[in-house]
């Protein structure tokens, strides 16, 4: 076990039960045309965080952790998207309907796969979630549970609706969460600051959150992989 330079205090990182999470980093949220930018966003602010992840990802291939990546994604004839979550906002493309890449957020459209330089590798989980966390109708707990996952390290988009959501839910469950701070982001400067203080108030009330340089650190102190 050793420790992460955190917030409030050291998260105890595990040699192993510890798996990486990667939160939605899609091309529908990144990249001009998909979801986020139909909704009016500001994508360049999560194009921003890619070399980040990306070094995060090689951190955890590179000690052989398990790696699970998320994408929002539903069925083509949307039977598991809400007829609400269609209908809210103002976008000028909704949910289902056929943008530059794709029919949005539906599974196997161009624009709900990973950008490329994120994109998964044989043996990492992609689980597919229909809603914002990635516990609901996912079969994902029990198959951590079966991995003998314990700790989970957060990283993706966007800090206050995906990555809080999915941390949450993981707290409900008993996982020991730590948020990568610079490994996330939001379309809103204030929101991303915001959840970072929700996640940590109160002794760590959701889980942990540290920059990626401190995580490199301790493991750096684990021994070397099998």
């Amino acid at each position: 076990m050793q420790s992460v330079k955190a917030e409030p205090y050291d998260y105890q990182l595990p040699e192993a039960g510890t798996a990486l999470v990667v939160i939605d980093m899609q091309r529908d949220f990144i990249e001009p045309g998909g979801f986020g930018d139909a909704l009016g966003n500001d994508v360049s602010r999560l194009v921003a965080i890619i070399p980040t992840v990306a070094d995060l990802i090689a951190l955890f291939r590179g000690r052989g952790l398990t790696v699970i990546h998320t994408r929002e994604a539903h069925m083509p004839d949307l039977s598991d998207c809400p007829p609400s979550k269609v209908a809210r906002g103002n976008a000028s493309v909704r949910i289902g309907e056929e943008g530059p890449m794709g029919r949005l957020l539906v599974r196997g459209e161009a624009g709900n796969q990973i950008v490329d330089a994120l994109a998964p590798v044989e043996g990492e989980w992609v689980i597919d979630k229909p809603g914002k966390g990635m516990f609901w109708n996912t079969g994902l707990h029990e198959r951590l549970q079966a991995e003998g996952i314990t700790h989970l390290v957060f990283a993706g988009v966007t800090t206050e609706v995906c990555v809080q959501t999915s941390m949450r839910e993981a707290n409900d469950r008993g996982y020991e969460c730590l948020l990568v701070t610079d490994a996330t982001e939001s379309y809103f400067e204030h929101f991303k600051t915001a959840t970072i203080e929700m996640i940590t108030a109160q002794g760590g009330i959701v889980g942990w959150a540290a920059p990626l340089a401190n995580l490199a650190v301790a493991f750096e102190a684990l021994e070397a992989p099998a």
